[in-house]
């Protein structure tokens, strides 16, 4: 449905503001909109706003807000349009969303809030969206999430974060949104994931982590996500991994994408590929073009051209080793058996001596 609104949108003419086109235009119609009552448009765009419009005809269902200078959304802003399906607000100033600014928006299916100034979600902020299913957050200035951001978004399915300045994301915080299915955080400043982070997030198929800081993995930080199909983890810091980080994925397919990290190519790291791409649900699906960045003679080798020669040296030590050990315990066999060897010929010699000894006191 949403496509077909913005195909339409796309495809009809300039408008022409009319009587019949904007709808009784004085009454409904804020100047500057056009107010398609026909497709239940109300276009807004470009129009320079520094407050949402106060006439808005009450059967929109998709309202074009975007590249105006609207600073704050006030409480109960969209009480007299509540048919609202599509809500566009991106590339404006909004910098607060006052608790209840959303509420009494029972219809709403998108809403789209990125390339703004908000750096904080209140517990209020999604107050009255219970059944959205999308909502743009990317390019704003969040720092940090906590389990009140998203307490009513039930029906979320996909929820884009990329490009803020998110460094935490405390346990619990998306736990409201069981019916997730896309979470986007690329270009944040996440340094490590930790356990609980995406608990309740059983039907997420797109977990998007590309872009951030991260160089440390829990072994349980996927385990809740059970429906996952595409992990990206690319571009992000990450020098080794664990191989329960990833077994503990239980999806029927998952693909992990991996390359840009400085990975440090030695036996271990080699060992765990191995084992993960041994793994048949799981999918290396770059594995051709992750590099080496340690150690040095390595620097910007391709690991697929290495691997093989990882374990080489290591090997050739437990060689050396395991030949001395033998080597060590031949020799003290061998000498072992020479003293037995010396000791049974001297008891030989010595009972023999006795002997003759006996028969020379017989005569």
């Amino acid at each position: 449905m949403e496509l077909l609104f913005l195909l339409l949108l796309l495809l009809l003419p300039p408008p022409v503001l009319t009587e019949a086109t904007s709808g009784s235009h004085s009454s409904w119609c804020e100047r500057g909109c056009d107010c398609r009552g026909d497709l239940k448009f109300t276009i807004c765009s470009r129009a320079l706003f520094t407050r949402l419009p106060g006439r808005v005809p009450p059967n929109t269902e998709l309202l074009d807000l975007s590249d105006n200078h609207i600073s704050v959304v006030p409480r109960g802003s969209f009480c007299k349009t509540r048919k609202l399906r599509f809500l566009l607000l991106q590339n404006n100033n909004i910098s607060a969303v006052e608790d209840g600014g959303f509420s009494q928006m029972e219809f709403l299916q998108k809403l789209d809030l990125s390339w703004n100034r908000i750096s904080a979600l209140t517990a209020g902020f999604s107050a009255g969206l219970a059944f959205l299913r999308e909502l743009q957050l990317a390019h704003n200035r969040l720092d940090g999430l906590d389990s009140r951001s998203f307490l009513h978004l039930d029906r979320l399915q996909r929820l884009n974060l990329s490009s803020n300045a998110i460094r935490t994301i405390q346990v619990r915080s998306f736990s409201s949104m069981s019916g997730l299915r896309q979470l986007h955080l690329r270009g944040n400043r996440l340094r490590s994931l930790r356990s609980g982070m995406f608990s309740m997030l059983r039907s997420l198929e797109v977990l998007d982590l590309s872009g951030n800081q991260i160089a440390v993995a829990d072994t349980a930080s996927f385990k809740p996500l059970t429906s996952l199909a595409l992990l990206d983890l690319a571009d992000n810091r990450m020098s080794t991994v664990g191989f329960k980080t990833f077994l503990g994925i239980q999806a029927y397919s998952t693909h992990i994408l991996l390359e840009g990290n400085p990975w440090t190519c030695d036996c271990d790291l080699h060992r765990v590929f191995r084992k993960l791409r041994g793994v048949q649900r799981l999918f290396l699906d770059d594995y051709s073009n992750l590099t080496c960045r340690a150690p040095a003679p390595l620097g910007d080798h391709r690991l697929i051209d290495v691997d093989t020669e990882l374990c080489l040296a290591e090997t050739v030590t437990v060689l050396i080793i395991t030949v001395t050990v033998v080597i060590t315990l031949l020799a003290a066999m061998l000498v072992g058996e020479r003293k037995r060897r010396k000791k049974k010929t001297t008891t030989t010699r010595h009972w023999t001596q006795q002997g003759d000894v006996s028969d020379e006191s017989d005569y």
